[in-house]
C-alpha cells in the first residue's frame, strides 16, 4: 500500500490527449541476458511457495495438536501468502517465459486490486494474530472463552473482507484518470505509484487518497501490533523464572518476526524521502516485500514453533512409502 510520491504534472492540450488500451510491464526488461535465469529461478520460488504454504495450511487442518486459534489464524496466513504470490509472480513469469510484456487496462487493475486486497488482508491479519497472542499471555485463564471459534470465524473474515470494498473503489478511482504519453511500467507488476507517474494533469487528489487509505489499512494495524507486543513484553519480563520467560518469548517471536519483515520492508519501500528514490531499488524492495518474504515465512514458524516440526514430522511419516514395508 504506497504512499502518495507528489508527482504532479501539468495537463496537456486535449490534441495530445492519447487513450491508453494496454500498458507494458517492463519487468527486468533491462537485464535481456539474465531473462531465462530468472524464469528458472522464480519459478523456484513459487513452486516453493506453493508447497511450504500448502503444507502449513494442511496440517494445521489435519493435526489434532494444531486446532488452537494461533494455528487457526496461522492456516489463513498461510492461505493468504499463496493468493499473494499469485496476484503477482504467474504474470511475471509469462512475462519472462513469452517475452511478452503487455497488459490490458483491465488486466492491470485487476492485478493492482488484488495486490492491494492482499496486502490490507495481511496486515489485518497479522494485527488479529498479534491480539490472538496477547490474550494467549497477558489473560491466558480466559483464552478459550475470549477467542472462541465464533469470534475467530468474525476476525478472519472481517480481516478478508473490510480492505475490499476500499482497495476496490481506491482501484477504480486510479484507472478512472486520463492517461497519456509514456505506456510503460517499469515495474513488474501493476503497482500505484508507477501508474500514477503516466497519468495525465495534477494526481494531488488520487495522491491524498491513497495516504489516507495506508494510513487506514497499514498504520492502524501496525500501531495495534505494537500496543499488544508493548503489554506482552511488559508481562513477560515479570515472570518469576528465566525459563517460563523464554518459553511466553518462543510462542510470539515466530509472528513477531514475520511483523518486522513485512511491515519493515514495507516502510523501507515507500516512506523513504522522494529524492532517494529510484526505480531499480522500488522494483528490488516490492520483490523481497511481495514474494521473497511469503517464501521465508513457513520457514520462520517451522523452525520456530515445536508443534508445527512435530506436525511436519507425523506428516513425513505418514506419505513415507517406506512405512508401507
Amino acid at each position: 500500500l504506497p504512499f502518495p510520491q507528489m508527482n504532479h504534472q501539468e495537463k496537456p492540450p486535449e490534441d495530445n490527449l492519447t487513450e491508453l488500451m494496454a500498458f507494458v510491464l517492463l519487468g527486468f526488461a533491462d537485464m535481456p541476458q539474465l531473462q531465462w535465469f530468472l524464469f528458472g529461478l522464480f519459478l523456484i520460488i513459487y513452486i516453493i511457495i506453493l508447497m511450504s504454504n500448502g503444507t502449513i495450511f494442511l496440517i494445521t487442518k489435519m493435526d489434532p495438536a494444531l486446532q488452537s486459534p494461533m494455528y487457526f489464524f496461522l492456516a489463513n496466513f498461510s492461505f493468504l501468502e499463496i493468493c499473494y504470490v499469485s496476484a503477482t509472480l504467474p504474470r511475471m513469469l509469462m512475462n519472462l517465459g513469452t517475452q511478452r510484456q503487455r497488459i490490458s487496462l483491465v488486466a492491470c487493475a485487476t492485478q493492482m486490486c488484488f495486490v492491494l486486497m492482499f496486502g490490507a488482508t495481511e496486515c489485518l491479519l497479522l494485527a488479529v494474530m498479534a491480539y490472538d497472542r496477547y490474550v494467549a499471555i497477558c489473560n491466558p485463564l480466559h483464552y478459550p472463552l475470549v477467542l472462541n471459534h465464533r469470534v475467530c470465524i468474525q476476525l478472519v473474515t472481517g480481516s478478508w473482507t473490510a480492505g475490499i470494498p476500499v482497495q476496490i473503489g481506491q482501484t477504480y478511482q486510479i484507472f478512472s484518470l486520463p492517461f497519456c504519453g509514456s505506456n510503460q511500467i517499469n515495474h513488474f507488476f501493476c503497482d500505484i505509484p508507477p501508474i500514477l507517474k503516466l497519468a495525465c494533469g495534477d494526481t494531488f487528489v488520487n495522491e491524498m487518497l491513497v495516504y489516507i487509505v495506508a494510513v487506514s489499512l497499514v498504520m492502524v494495524p501496525f500501531l495495534m501490533i505494537l500496543g499488544s507486543y508493548s503489554k506482552i513484553i511488559s508481562i513477560i519480563l515479570k515472570l518469576p523464572s528465566a525459563k517460563s520467560r523464554a518459553k511466553a518469548f518462543s510462542t510470539c517471536s515466530s509472528h513477531l518476526t514475520v511483523v518486522v519483515l513485512f511491515f519493515g520492508s514495507g516502510i523501507t519501500t515507500y516512506l523513504r524521502p522522494n529524492t532517494r528514490h529510484s526505480e531499480r531499488a522500488d522494483k528490488v524492495l516490492s520483490l523481497f516485500y511481495t514474494i521473497l518474504i511469503p517464501m521465508f515465512n513457513p520457514i520462520i514458524y517451522s523452525l520456530r514453533n515445536k508443534d508445527v516440526i512435530t506436525a511436519l514430522r507425523k506428516l513425513q511419516y505418514f506419505v513415507s512409502p517406506y512405512n508401507y514395508f
